[in-house]
């Protein structure tokens, strides 16, 4: 289906002020999506080239970091390219591949925070068989399971949508999101249903699992001594801010965005906002600066800055 998409821009008086402010936006939008990038890549490089971030932990976040780059990928050029245009539009086929990867990915953001959860629980409370736990073998299999199951999953609505007629041809927002059901004649009560089954699957039951493992933590950690609490908090602290920020805008695009009419445009920007530019720019500088071993590797690079 090659439809056509015409995109409104929300802003806050709710006018669509792209054509006016174009260049303004684009330089913008531009220099945080070299941010983002230079940021995450850097990060991942150093997990890369040294032997000592060879750890699970860190890999878990270099796949982290991965999906940041490979989200921001996936809607800010598309984003530069509308801000350079007369007129914003874009495929509806296009339109569902970037709702394919955002869906995909947030998937895959959850099942990777699960993986860290996992590896802190077995690391603090579990430590004499961390080794035999957390070998290359099972980390492998962790970073599959949390990418392939989301892809798998998130296709089956991706295709139905495909095949469903269009009504409306004017799409509110910056990016595809499950926005794209108000387009359908007629909402589709398979896609609904099977909507709540992956949302469980891949944001619920992870959920559950990461609050359930990290309680186990702080258990264990409260009737420990000062320096395995210190240990706690250093490495699981910077993990539970990426989580609380990430859940927060998973509900918002869970709930919030299929109540539009129900909620001021101030909201919609700020969220929206935080959606494309709060999780891939500050994620790297959280675990740059809260994870110890990359704090010392960034100094080495930037030794006028101390972190």
């Amino acid at each position: 289906m090659e439809s056509e998409l015409n995109i409104t821009y929300i802003t806050l008086d709710g006018h669509v002020e792209v054509n006016n402010y174009r260049y303004v936006y684009f330089l913008i939008m531009f220099t945080i999506y070299i941010l983002i990038i230079c940021f995450n890549f850097t990060i991942v490089c150093l997990i890369w080239i040294h032997k000592n971030l060879h750890e699970p932990m860190y890999i878990f976040i270099a796949a982290l970091l991965l999906n940041s780059i490979v989200f921001s990928t996936n809607i800010y050029p598309k984003l530069l390219i509308d801000f350079l245009s007369e007129k914003q539009v874009i495929s509806y086929s296009a339109c569902l591949v970037q709702f394919y990867i955002y869906y995909f990915l947030g998937g895959s953001e959850f099942f990777i925070l699960s993986a860290l959860a996992y590896d802190r629980y077995v690391s603090i409370c579990k430590p004499l068989h961390y080794p035999t736990i957390m070998k290359k073998t099972s980390v492998i299999i962790f970073l599959v399971l949390a990418w392939l199951l989301p892809a798998c999953q998130i296709a089956v609505p991706t295709i139905l949508s495909a095949e469903t007629k269009l009504c409306s041809f004017t799409f509110k927002g910056i990016f595809c999101n499950n926005a794209i059901y108000s387009l359908h004649c007629v909402g589709s009560r398979v896609i609904t249903i099977y909507g709540v089954v992956v949302l469980l699957d891949l944001v619920v039951l992870p959920l559950f699992f990461i609050v359930f493992t990290y309680t186990k933590i702080f258990i264990i950690v409260y009737r420990s001594s000062r320096a395995v609490r210190k240990k706690a908090a250093e490495t699981c602290l910077p993990h539970l801010l990426v989580l609380v920020s990430f859940s927060c805008l998973s509900i918002y695009d869970i709930i919030i965005a299929r109540m539009e009419s129900n909620f001021s445009k101030t909201v919609h920007l700020v969220m929206t906002l935080q959606v494309v530019l709060y999780n891939p720019l500050f994620n790297p500088l959280i675990y740059g600066l809260k994870m110890k071993e990359i704090s010392k590797h960034l100094n080495m690079l930037l030794p006028f800055r101390k972190f």
